[in-house]
């Protein structure tokens, strides 16, 4: 991927986890395969994390491609630290959509 716009901050996060904000409000997980020069992500083995004020609940999704002009937030995910979260306990209303 040698020359794609914005390399230095996406090329060291390939086959890491992953956190997603959309500007429609999703929240996505998973592994960054790959992207592109408009910063379209292609995601394995993905999920999404939907928050309510009854809990958090986890929608499988699997690959899945996240165009770049719909993406708020990429952040790597530090895995032990996600895995000791008690998804169960977390609540939280929904995010809001994103204004530019």
């Amino acid at each position: 991927m040698a020359g794609v716009k914005g390399e230095a901050g996406l090329a060291p996060y390939i086959d890491s986890n992953v956190s997603i904000i959309t500007n429609d409000g999703k929240h996505i997980v998973g592994i960054l395969k790959g992207f592109d020069q408009a910063t379209n992500l292609i995601l394995e083995g993905s999920h999404e994390r939907v928050y309510s004020p009854d809990g958090v609940e986890e929608h499988e999704i699997g690959l899945y491609l996240v165009r770049g002009d719909s993406i708020a937030v990429v952040g790597e995910m530090d895995e032990e630290l996600d895995s000791q979260i008690d998804l169960s306990a977390v609540r939280g209303h929904p995010l809001h959509e994103v204004t530019h």
